[in-house]
C-alpha cells in the first residue's frame, strides 16, 4: 500500500492488530481472577460473555473462537472450584455464554467478509486513482514539479479533483480542475477531461484552443451521457503553459487564481478575462484567451482547487493559503508542499469537506548534462497524496 494512503487507513498496523488481540486475554484474566476471589453467592460468570464479543470485534473467527472455547471451559472450571456446577443459575449462565459465543463467530465472519470487500474495492479505487492522477515528473527540463492530493472521502482515495503535466512541443503544459459533483459521475468527468488534455495538449499549437477541445469533451461526452441538453455537470479548470522563454501563459476557466512567488513575493496572479468553466462556455458566450506573465528563473506557481481554500476549522475560518505559502515560500518544493498538506489537515482538524489538490511548479537552472528542450524527466515524482517515488 503506498504511503500516501496510510495515514488514513482503516485497517490497523499489524503491530496495533497483534496488541489489540491480547485484550480479549487480559479481559478474561481479569474476570476469571475476580470471578475466583469472590463468594460463591457473587458471582460475575455473565461478564465473561463480553469475552468473545470483544475477541470477534478485533480478531479473527479463528481467533475468537479459541477464545471462547477457553471462556467456556475456564467457566467451568471456576463453578467446579466453588462447587456450584449443575446449579440452575450456573447452568443458565453456561448456556447463555455459549450461545454469546457462537453468535460472536457468526458476527465476526460476517465483518470479515465484509473486511474483504472493502479491501478489494480500496484496491479498485488505487488503480483508478493512478490510472487518472499518475505521478508526475519531479523535474522536465528547468521546471521543478511537485504535487498533492487529498480525497475528502479516505476510504475512496478518489475524488472529483484531477491534474495533469504533459511535455508537449509547446512547452511544459500543465492541467487542474475540479469537477462539480462527488462519486462515480465525477471520477468519469474527470477521466473524460484528462482524456481530453491528454491528446489536445499535443495537437494545439494555441493554449486557448486545448480550452476549447475540454469544452467540447463536456459538451459531447458528459452531457450527452446523462442526456442533458443543459448539465450541471461542469469543471473549473486551469491551464498553464511554461515554454523555454521567461514567461508562462494562463487560461482561467473559472477556477481559482494561481498564486505566484516571485523574489519571496506572493501574489494572486487574477485574469484580465475570466473564462467559463468547462461546461457552461455556451451558455456564458466566452472563449477561453490565453495570458501571459512572467515567469523567470526562481518563480514559482502554486495551483490549487477550491477545495483547499474552502476548508474550515471548527471554528468557521477559511484555510489563509496565501499567509501560509508567504510563511513557506522559501523552503523547498518537497518542504512546501508537506508543509502546507499538514496544515491544511492540521487546521481543518483532519475533517476535509471537499477534496483537495495543490500542484507547484518552480523555473529551476537547466541541470546539469540536461538540454534544454529535450523533454526528459528526471528526479523524483509526487504520488497524488504527496508521497516521493522514484521515477
Amino acid at each position: 500500500m503506498p504511503k500516501w494512503a496510510a495515514a488514513t487507513d482503516p485497517f490497523p498496523a499489524l503491530g496495533a492488530r497483534r496488541l489489540s488481540v491480547l485484550l480479549p486475554f487480559v479481559l478474561l484474566a481479569v474476570v476469571t481472577l475476580v470471578n475466583a476471589a469472590t463468594p460463591a453467592w457473587l458471582r460475575f460468570d455473565p461478564v465473561m460473555a463480553a469475552v468473545p464479543v470483544l475477541a470477534a470485534a478485533i480478531t479473527t473467527v479463528r481467533t475468537t473462537a479459541g477464545i471462547a472455547a477457553l471462556t467456556i471451559g475456564l467457566t467451568v472450571a471456576v463453578d467446579l472450584a466453588q462447587n456450584v456446577w449443575g446449579e440452575v443459575q450456573s447452568t443458565v449462565t453456561l448456556v447463555a455464554i455459549v450461545a454469546v459465543s457462537l453468535a460472536s463467530l457468526l458476527g465476526g465472519w460476517i465483518r470479515e467478509a465484509r473486511e474483504r470487500e472493502l479491501r478489494q474495492a480500496r484496491t479498485v479505487a488505487e488503480a483508478a486513482q493512478r490510472a487518472l492522477l499518475r505521478p508526475l515528473p519531479g523535474r522536465i527540463d528547468e521546471v521543478e514539479l511537485r504535487s498533492t492530493y487529498l480525497a475528502a472521502e479516505a476510504e475512496a482515495r478518489i475524488g472529483g479533483d484531477f491534474y495533469e503535466v504533459l511535455h508537449t512541443p509547446f512547452g511544459v503544459r500543465v492541467l487542474i480542475g475540479d469537477i462539480r459533483g462527488k462519486g462515480l459521475p465525477a471520477v468519469s468527468a474527470s477521466a473524460a477531461l484528462l482524456g481530453s488534455f491528454r491528446e489536445a495538449a499535443y495537437q494545439e499549437e494555441s493554449l486557448a484552443q486545448v480550452a476549447r477541445r475540454l469544452e467540447e469533451t463536456v459538451q459531447r461526452q458528459i452531457q450527452a451521457l446523462h442526456d442533458e441538453e443543459f448539465t450541471e455537470r461542469f469543471a473549473t479548470a486551469l491551464l498553464v503553459e511554461i515554454p523555454a522563454g521567461p514567461i508562462a501563459r494562463v487560461v482561467h476557466c473559472g477556477h481559482p487564481e494561481p498564486l505566484t512567488v516571485r523574489a519571496g513575493h506572493v501574489s494572486a496572479c487574477a485574469p484580465e478575462k475570466p473564462g467559463a468553466p468547462i461546461g457552461l462556455g455556451d451558455l456564458v458566450g466566452a472563449d477561453p484567451v490565453a495570458e501571459t506573465i512572467p515567469f523567470g528563473s526562481g518563480d514559482r506557481l502554486l495551483l490549487y482547487t477550491d477545495g483547499v481554500i474552502e476548508t474550515r476549522a471548527p471554528s468557521g475560518t477559511f484555510y489563509p493559503l496565501t499567509a501560509r505559502l508567504r510563511e513557506r515560500s522559501e523552503e523547498p518544493l518537497d518542504d512546501l508542499l508537506a508543509g502546507l498538506r499538514t496544515d491544511l489537515l492540521r487546521h481543518a482538524h483532519g475533517d476535509l469537506n471537499d477534496d483537495a489538490a495543490l500542484v507547484a511548479i518552480e523555473r529551476a537552472a537547466p541541470a546539469a548534462g540536461t538540454a534544454t528542450g529535450t523533454g526528459t524527466a528526471t528526479g523524483t515524482a509526487r504520488a497524488p497524496g504527496g508521497t516521493i517515488r522514484t521515477s
